[in-house]
């Protein structure tokens, strides 16, 4: 059981991330058995496609890292959504393992990061770490819930 503010804060991106959400589904139980066709898929004119959105968050997800370790993490419109050149199973395969592998370091910081510093700035001029970790997980439920929509769409 988490017992830190920081603890607490890390087991929340967990259960957004890997399951036990109390919402639903989190965002490795949405992923789980898309295939790379379905992944590359456009059924909604304008939308991204969740290979894009996989892709979006792993940047995110990066960036916030780099922020807590005091580096720029820097997102722009250019960096945040890579594009997607490969559609190949391996390539799909290598999306998923890029989202996920960001993902322990960053708990880790999370849970080790100095709770007395939480509404501290992580970078000059930027928000505060609790806007940014927060601001992580409800960003993943969001894209958890545009994915799972793509899902259902692209099976029809």
């Amino acid at each position: 059981m988490a017992t830190t503010e920081t603890a607490r804060i890390a087991d929340q991106l967990r259960r957004a991330v890997e399951g036990d959400a109390w919402h639903g589904p989190a965002l490795k139980e949405v992923l789980k058995d898309v295939p790379a066709k379905t992944a590359a898929a456009k059924p909604i004119a304008g939308a991204h496609s969740i290979w894009e959105l996989v892709l979006h968050m792993a940047v995110c997800t990066e960036a916030i890292s780099k922020r807590l370790r005091g580096e720029k993490g820097e997102l722009t419109e250019e960096n945040s959504w890579p594009p997607v050149k490969d559609t190949s199973d391996n390539a799909w395969k290598a999306a998923l393992d890029r989202l996920w592998n960001a993902h322990p370091p960053l708990y880790d910081l999370v849970a080790k990061f100095d709770a007395a510093r939480l509404d501290e700035p992580v970078v000059p001029g930027g928000q505060s770490a609790y806007i940014n970790i927060h601001g992580l997980v409800q960003h993943h439920l969001y894209h958890a819930g545009q994915i799972a929509l793509l899902k259902k769409t692209a099976a029809k």
